[in-house]
């Protein structure tokens, strides 16, 4: 998967939250996570279905709460 800087942080990661999150960035096909303090460390890639069901099951448990 080829990104060409198109990572992006979550908005809850500022200043107030130590500033560190996950970073993700996509293309047609797939999504890549990595950590925003260690982007050099590798990425986990999956494909962007799978991603947008685990993210729909976040927010759905979030709710629950």
């Amino acid at each position: 998967m080829t990104t060409h800087g198109n990572w992006r942080k979550s908005s809850y990661s500022g200043e107030g939250d130590g500033n560190e999150c996950v970073e993700v960035a996509n293309s047609p096909t797939h999504v890549a996570v990595r950590d925003s303090q260690t982007p050099s460390c590798g990425t986990l890639t999956v494909p962007a279905d799978v991603f947008a069901t685990f993210v729909g099951g976040i927010k759905r448990a979030g709710e629950e709460l």
